[in-house]
């Protein structure tokens, strides 16, 4: 027997049972779950990044579990349900997708209607528009900014918040004047270290940072992505330099800066 999406329903509203569910699982909130919920999201990212699609199916299960748990918990509280989630997302994705429902029905035949792709980006970005035109509770105020969430990592929201910026035309039109820009918050964050200012020091570290993924952008780099294969490198690198040295009778701590270097140039040599 293979089990479905009814029963993982059930299950949450055993668990959620007052009298007789998990005592662990009832002491939860939305806001206690968020953190599960990112940290389930993120093994998803690792388990693709390590193509270790076998442990892929458990960590989507994970995740979409922090997706019934929210609709139990909104069920609970008359929020909302899990047929309302299914629903939204349901007709959602039709409404933005135009050049394959053009009907807004989700059984349209296929093939009706057939757009280019750089039409199809331009259409999904004025519905987006739309739709945050209607959620907005005083048109007046209503930026293009408000519906990147906050709780993205800061790399992704720094990413999303230029993007959005470039689309109404607020962006330069090549990598040149980025670069120079970052030279330009380098040489700031270089002159706050010489006053001492530390408070400063932070500000231009995140201007400076903030340039980068700029950069990152215009070059069709993603920034977040790009970032933790970069830590992934120096962790690799790093663990040669700590294996090199316990093959050479030594450790971290009686081993000279210059040493790790050579070793860590030897690392670089052997392309990890």
């Amino acid at each position: 027997m293979s089990y479905q999406i009814d029963d993982l329903l059930y299950l949450m509203q055993r668990l959620r049972d007052p009298q007789h569910g998990c005592p662990w699982d009832l002491e939860q909130s939305f806001e206690t779950i968020v953190a599960h919920t990112l940290e389930e999201a993120y093994e998803v990212a690792d388990a693709i990044a390590e193509q270790d699609y076998p442990q892929l199916t458990g960590e989507l299960g994970d995740l979409l579990f922090q997706v019934v748990y929210y609709a139990q918990l909104g069920q609970e509280k008359s929020l909302f349900d899990w047929s309302q989630v299914v629903d939204g997302i349901t007709r959602k994705l039709i409404r933005r997708h135009p050049h394959v429902f053009p009907d807004g029905n989700l059984r349209t035949p296929a093939g009706t209607m057939q757009l280019e792709p750089e039409q199809v980006k331009q259409r999904w970005e004025e519905i987006k528009a739309q739709e945050r035109a209607e959620r907005a509770t005083h048109p007046q105020q209503l930026s293009l900014l408000d519906d990147v969430p906050k709780a993205l990592p800061a790399l992704s929201r720094a990413q999303k918040l230029q993007k959005r910026a470039s689309g109404a035309g607020f962006d330069w039109a090549e990598p040149g004047p980025v670069l120079e820009k970052m030279a330009e918050e380098l040489d700031e964050v270089r002159d706050a270290l010489a006053q001492g200012d530390l408070q400063a020091v932070a500000s231009e570290m995140g201007d400076l940072l903030f340039a980068v993924v700029n950069l990152a952008r215009h070059l069709k780099v993603d920034a977040e992505t790009a970032l933790r294969q970069g830590n992934e490198k120096f962790e690799r690198r790093f663990r040669f330099i700590e294996n090199r040295l316990v093959s050479q009778g030594l450790n971290l701590a009686n081993t000279s800066l210059e040493h790790m270097d050579q070793l860590w140039d030897e690392a670089k040599q052997q392309g990890l």
